[in-house]
């Protein structure tokens, strides 16, 4: 598990890669889809770092949730202060504050050739 830094670009220099992956499925407990993250720009640090909480936890409950508000850095605060513009740093702040735990899903891209 890395030791997140203050600087979000520092913490995802950290993470592992993320060109396999087509998109995150995030599920709740019932298997109910509850929102996907494609891996397109824009979204490519949400999807190293819900990758990265999916390897290091297992699931996204507030422990994960936390930790995951640490690797975003000065985003999370950015976040806290504007709702809705970092929906998916928004997640976490739930789950953190105890909303119900996800699983996630990772959704490889289809080989080519």
């Amino acid at each position: 598990m890395i030791r997140p830094t203050t600087s979000f670009k520092d913490n995802l220099a950290l993470l592992p890669p993320i060109d396999t992956i087509a998109r995150l499925d995030l599920v709740d407990p019932d298997g109910a889809l509850v929102a996907s993250i494609e891996n397109q720009p824009g979204k490519k640090g949400s999807i190293a770092v819900y990758q990265y909480l999916d390897q290091s936890f297992g699931l996204l409950d507030a422990g994960a949730a936390t930790h995951g508000l640490a690797v975003f850095a000065e985003h999370t605060e950015d976040a806290r202060n504007r709702p809705g513009a970092h929906p998916n740093i928004d997640r976490l702040l739930e789950i953190a504050a105890g909303a119900t735990p996800l699983s996630i899903v990772i959704v490889a891209t289809e080989k080519q050739g």
